[in-house]
């Protein structure tokens, strides 16, 4: 087999194993395109109970009951279409967890569709600042 032709079979070889590749972590990958399920999404198509998955959403307006152990908390997370998850989380939660807040839990669904979170994730607007540069802008501002 001259080089040429063999340079040009090498060639196809490779460029056919980086196709194979890429469909095969595409296909891998398929259901966990999305970055966390809503609770329409969940509603609506139902969430297998063997995996990891994430759920977002705003923390419903009293629905947040801290338990007597001070580490496990009960709320449920709910969207604009008004489908609810009860979630249930044992830790310490962030800051800027609090009602009528987006959160981001991941963790896994119990047959009994409670939502058992093993991180939380507090999101917040735009408009957020730290305390302490809300506090040193300020006092930057009245200095001026």
């Amino acid at each position: 087999m001259k080089a040429k032709n063999q340079r040009l079979t090498l060639l196809v070889l490779a460029i056919v194993a980086v196709l194979g590749a890429v469909l095969l972590g595409m296909s891998a990958l398929k259901d966990q395109a999305a970055y966390f399920y809503a609770p329409a999404d969940v509603a609506r198509k139902g969430v297998p109970l063997d995996r990891a998955v994430r759920i977002g959403g705003m923390v419903k307006d009293g629905s947040i009951q801290r338990h007597a152990d001070g580490v496990t908390i009960d709320f449920v997370v709910g969207d604009e279409t008004d489908a609810t998850i009860p979630v249930r989380f044992t830790g310490i939660a962030p800051d800027l967890f609090k009602e009528n807040s987006g959160v981001v839990a991941e963790g896994h669904f119990q047959p009994d569709g409670r939502f058992v979170a093993t991180e939380i994730l507090a999101k917040h607007d735009e408009n957020y600042m730290p305390p302490q540069l809300a506090g040193s802008e300020h006092k930057t501002e009245t200095l001026q």
